[in-house]
């Protein structure tokens, strides 16, 4: 319960589409695939409910928040093992640490984490999480002349002066699906890829007045 409250009381005001509701859904998720995958049952559903504690697109200042983290798990009477472990996770699950030379490899739990986090980025679910971040930064819904971006950096994927909300999902929410763990996630995925797949040709077809 704590560990709950906390990720509640850090992220629960958020308006970019990684709020609390998102957390659960990630924490649900993680509890679904650890049914059929072996893992620290405690490590992977506390790493679950912390992932974006420190996500430095959320937060201007990632490292204090780090450092917050480590308090309160401390405070909570986390092993240094277990502390080590959860932060290894938290630091090396997002998509973006896919576009840097220095990834770290995930230990069964962190891979259980990520493919939770990484379903809630597709799907209808999906959908709207992408149209609510965009519009949170102001971003540009569909320019048909601004193609999507390819082998991004990560300082490139980040700008987001040069994406489109619909352009995201051919540049990361597409590509989600074929970077899975476990097969439980692959499962799932397989149905609400085609939700966005979808979604999409509608989107195009109704933008260019064929429907």
């Amino acid at each position: 319960m704590a560990v709950r409250n906390f990720a509640k009381e850090q992220l629960g005001e958020d308006r970019t589409g990684h709020g609390f509701d998102h957390i659960e859904r990630v924490v649900n998720l993680t509890k679904k695939i650890l049914k059929d995958e072996t893992a620290d049952r405690l490590i992977t559903i506390t790493a679950a409910y912390l992932h974006d504690i420190s996500d430095d697109k959320l937060f201007a200042d990632p490292a204090a928040q780090n450092e917050l983290l480590n308090k309160f798990l401390a405070d909570q009477n986390f092993s240094s093992s277990a502390r080590t472990q959860i932060n290894s996770i938290i630091n090396n699950l997002s998509f973006s640490k896919t576009l840097t030379s220095n990834q770290y490899p995930l230990s069964p739990a962190g891979k259980i984490v990520q493919d939770a986090d990484r379903l809630d980025a597709i799907g209808a679910i999906g959908i709207t999480r992408a149209i609510y971040y965009g519009g949170s930064h102001a971003e540009t819904i569909y320019d048909p002349q601004l193609a999507p971006r390819k082998k991004l950096t990560k300082a490139e994927y980040r700008d987001l002066t040069n994406e489109t909300i619909i352009n995201h999902f051919y540049e990361k929410l597409l590509n989600l699906k074929e970077l899975l763990n476990t097969a439980t996630a692959k499962k799932i995925a397989a149905g609400r890829q085609q939700v966005m797949l979808s979604f999409l040709a509608e989107f195009k077809a109704e933008w260019n007045a064929e429907k």
